[in-house]
């Protein structure tokens, strides 16, 4: 196929379409112009910022990793036409999102990774990065992070594959896994044309105008409302009674700052306290996965508290790794840290809540 350019009506010359000359060219091109992936198909006002390039798994590295405002993940995957079989670029795509799930079940690893990469690329912290990028607000931003916590949890992705062409026999393939899954894969065909400096993309999007026949049921954590006992309840299904007893003291201890410090989620609940100033802030959150994530986030406020309580609470508990302190969750296993450990650092945020909520200190960033 050609496309035909001319200016003002006039000098019209014929321009033949082009190929990449690999796939890490490719790669490169939608890593720095990801509005070319045509995902509007999917949702009209859609953005997406890709925050990681060759981010690694156990199966080998996903050519890119994307986020939108709703915190959903896009694993995108490139492949030219002229290499091997296309659909074995739909296998590697899955393995590689299943071994995301299994693997990343440390979610510190995962945003820290993403972190990493952010301040590679942009030099600064992937929370504000989301922030710029999006323009939300600090709290809208963990609410995005959070979702795509859970969705990591839950395997939940949206699968990109992106080509110079594509065959009949793929299509069918992605008609077929997209009405009877429960997960959504698209694929998108690329033309590519190049005339003088301009580089032109003709982007086609195909699996978004499927519609799924397949009854795909809830799952139990979306059905529920979550509450107190029902938080309790799912954790009990896998947790040991030690575990139960760490998880009700960091309950317990959130509950002194009144029914409305606690705020539930998809699985889990939060402690939110209000600065002096008014600022509502989320100080840790809690799961039924058996994880306490500290939110750093809280006392970044001025660099004497900063370093104040990142330095109390890795010397509160010798497992706990200081640098680690500054990036946006801390995630700790409960089932890795003893009863004294977590009294030592509720201890602290005693301390902290107190001393935020008395001084002038402003919780923006």
């Amino acid at each position: 196929m050609a496309i035909i350019i001319s200016k003002n009506g006039k000098g019209a010359k014929r321009v033949d379409r082009s190929a990449f000359a690999n796939e890490d060219e490719l790669q490169q091109y939608i890593y720095e112009n990801p509005e070319s992936i045509p995902l509007y198909d999917i949702k009209e006002d859609i953005r997406l910022l890709i925050v990681a390039r060759e981010f690694p798994t156990q199966s080998g590295p996903i050519d890119a990793v994307g986020i939108d405002k709703e915190g959903e993940l896009y694993l995108i995957e490139t492949k030219l036409y002229r290499n091997a079989d296309k659909r074995h670029v739909v296998a590697q795509v899955l393995d590689y999102g299943a071994s995301l799930w299994r693997h990343y079940s440390d979610f510190s690893a995962f945003i820290g990774e993403l972190d990493r990469q952010s301040q590679k690329k942009w030099n600064v912290s992937l929370q504000k990065k989301l922030q710029d990028f999006f323009g939300s607000s600090e709290e809208d931003v963990q609410k995005q992070i959070e979702n795509f916590r859970s969705n990591l949890d839950e395997g939940t992705f949206k699968f990109v594959v992106l080509m110079d062409t594509l065959h009949a026999q793929l299509k069918d393939l992605i008609l077929f896994l997209n009405q009877y899954s429960k997960f959504n894969l698209y694929v998108a065909e690329i033309e590519y044309y190049k005339f003088e400096t301009f580089e032109i993309m003709i982007p086609k999007l195909f699996g978004a105008e499927v519609k799924k026949d397949v009854s795909v049921s809830k799952p139990r954590s979306e059905a529920r409302v979550w509450d107190e006992e029902s938080f309790f309840s799912e954790l009990g299904q896998n947790a040991d009674e030690e575990v139960l007893g760490k998880m009700r003291t960091i309950y317990d201890f959130s509950t002194k700052y009144g029914a409305d410090a606690i705020e539930y989620g998809i699985n889990s609940f939060k402690l939110k306290v209000d600065s002096k100033d008014g600022t509502r802030k989320t100080i840790f959150f809690a799961s039924t996965t058996e994880r306490w994530n500290l939110i750093s986030e809280f006392w970044k406020s001025s660099p004497e508290l900063r370093k104040k309580y990142a330095d109390l609470l890795s010397k509160a508990v010798s497992g706990i790794k200081r640098d680690k302190l500054d990036g946006t969750y801390y995630e700790i296993r409960l089932d890795q840290i003893s009863q004294s450990d977590i009294d030592a650092l509720l201890a602290i945020f005693g301390r902290m809540v107190t001393e935020i909520q008395e001084t002038e200190f402003s919780l923006s960033l």
